[in-house]
């Protein structure tokens, strides 16, 4: 048996689900503190990371306080998959997740992602040469389907292979990220994989996330769009959840005011710095933060153009 640092983890697991562009170390720190049990990063390209690319071999830089903290890989072609596997285990990276769920335009051209869903021979052989290949758990994160090919259909092709864990986006690579997630594949995949099984998709309340738990015969969920602006939703649900009872009126209202926000924000802000000389990649996230707030229009206005902390702390300041 391969070592599985998924079975150490207490349940329900909450994951940090990968985002591209999102989930870089700064956030990761981020969840962790406010409760995320484990933290996938943004995809990396298997082949970039073969050929050493610079900007792809930066994606192999994380925290100690992040683990247990899961790369995530993409690409097509299995004896890539094999050789970045081996370069993600020297790194220290606590697992290796495969994606197979992105509906991006420029990684499905390049028959990558969630195209795979409907390759499932070469689908395999990716999952197959990646185990092979390393010592280190291998999970796979998918759509609940991709034209005519369901995750059922997609997991009892793969069932036979040692995955430590599966993550199921409850929308279709039709749906993209809107619409309503659902969960039908789950439950069928559920009476055919006894491994590690995480719902993603449409999580954006601890009340949401009860919900599912509760429905579902699940170990966990991964967040994503929920967290945006939000990081404090994994302490928010584990709250949630540590109660025997619950009102849905009652339990909607965040904790969270504008005051709170603002130090999340400024620490957001100081982990970023400590990568880059700047808060540019940051930007998005702050308008995320001030997405719900009385004078955001104004904010964001400003927010698009932050370039230092200094700059942040007096806008902050002023608002």
């Amino acid at each position: 048996m391969k070592k599985n640092c998924w079975q150490k983890l207490n349940r329900p697991i909450l994951a940090l689900a990968p985002m591209a562009g999102i989930t870089d170390s700064s956030f990761r720190l981020l969840c962790k503190k406010f409760g995320a049990d484990i933290v996938y990063t943004e995809m990396v390209s298997a082949a970039g990371l073969c050929y050493g690319g610079q900007k792809t071999l930066s994606y192999l830089k994380f925290n100690k306080k992040e683990q247990p903290v899961i790369l995530q890989l993409f690409g097509s072609k299995p004896e890539q998959f094999a050789k970045a596997a081996q370069i993600v285990e020297q790194a220290g990276f606590t697992g290796i997740d495969i994606n197979f769920g992105c509906p991006a335009k420029k990684v499905v051209q390049n028959e990558s992602g969630a195209t795979l869903m409907n390759n499932l021979d070469k689908a395999y052989k990716i999952i197959e040469a990646t185990c092979n290949a390393t010592s280190l758990p291998v999970s796979i994160k998918m759509r609940n389907s991709k034209g005519t090919t369901t995750a059922y259909d997609f997991v009892n092709k793969v069932k036979d292979l040692p995955i430590a864990a599966i993550m199921i986006h409850g929308r279709s690579f039709e749906q993209g990220f809107s619409g309503d997630a659902s969960w039908d594949q789950i439950k069928k995949v559920r009476k055919i994989y006894k491994g590690i099984l995480l719902a993603n998709g449409g999580i954006y309340s601890p009340q949401a996330a009860r919900q599912v738990i509760s429905k579902l015969d699940i170990d966990g969920l991964g967040l994503a769009q929920g967290v945006q602006g939000r990081p404090w939703l994994f302490k928010e649900i584990k709250d949630l959840l540590k109660k025997e009872t619950w009102s849905l009126s009652r339990d909607r209202v965040s904790s969270y005011d504008w005051p709170k926000i603002k130090k999340i924000i400024l620490e957001h802000a100081k982990l970023t710095m400590k990568g880059k000389n700047n808060l540019i990649e940051m930007r998005k996230h702050l308008l995320w933060y001030v997405k719900n707030q009385p004078n955001a229009k104004e904010l964001r206005q400003k927010l698009v153009k932050v370039e230092t902390i200094s700059d942040l702390k007096l806008i902050l300041k002023n608002s």
